[in-house]
């Protein structure tokens, strides 16, 4: 007898009746892939998985009534940490991607992507742990898989610089980053075009993105 394989399991949760149930057709017509929960909301997202199956992923709408996504990001990071989160978005700015890879989100779509980047962007969840989509990723975070993980541990950073990773993951500004740490404007500059170097990034969220995988933001 084959055995069959084992499908991997989403959940949508999107307050969009028609897209959520479209985008549920749409994965199911992926071989490797079932939907096994769909809800409007974080709050009803977080009853139904209290009931039913825990999925291997969770498509994340940025912004629901009730829970919206920042919030059910930070609990199912929190309840479910096996659960790899992809977050789905209109929203392409900065503040949006950093809050939500801040809250628990391994990956970032735009709306607007087609099946084929969908499908490759649950590939790579499973298989990587991290996804962004290319249009995110030339905007905001280009080079930012140039280093792999040994390249990354060799990296030596003093504690002013591990500082400066962690306050760059908070919602503060560069200027209200200077004010905290006693610097100039010009000194954290100096200090953000220094790191940019050193770890082969180009912007914030490619800072981010390197403090979270290496601990030095916690999540």
């Amino acid at each position: 007898m084959v055995k069959t394989k084992k499908k991997i399991t989403v959940a949508i949760a999107d307050d969009h009746n028609l897209l959520r149930t479209a985008l549920a057709r749409l994965v199911n017509s992926f071989d490797e892939y079932s939907v096994v929960l769909e809800a409007g909301n974080g709050k009803e997202l977080k009853l139904k998985l209290q009931q039913q199956v825990v999925p291997d992923i969770v498509m994340l709408d940025v912004n629901m009534p009730e829970m919206d996504g920042f919030e059910t990001a930070q609990w199912l990071n929190k309840t479910y940490p096996q659960i790899k989160i992809l977050a789905l978005s209109m929203l392409s700015d900065e503040k949006t991607i950093i809050k939500m890879f801040r809250v628990g989100a391994k990956g970032y779509l735009l709306k607007n992507t087609d099946p084929e980047e969908l499908r490759l962007a649950l590939k790579t969840l499973i298989e990587k742990n991290y996804y962004l989509s290319d249009y995110v990723s030339e905007k905001l975070v280009s080079g930012l898989n140039v280093t792999d993980t040994k390249e990354e541990a060799e990296i030596v950073l003093n504690e002013k610089e591990r500082e400066f990773l962690r306050l760059t993951c908070s919602e503060l500004s560069y200027k209200d980053i200077a004010a905290q740490m006693f610097f100039s404007a010009r000194t954290i500059d100096d200090l953000r075009s220094s790191l940019f170097v050193k770890l082969k990034v180009h912007s914030r969220v490619g800072l981010v993105m390197y403090a979270i995988r290496n601990g030095i933001a916690e999540v």
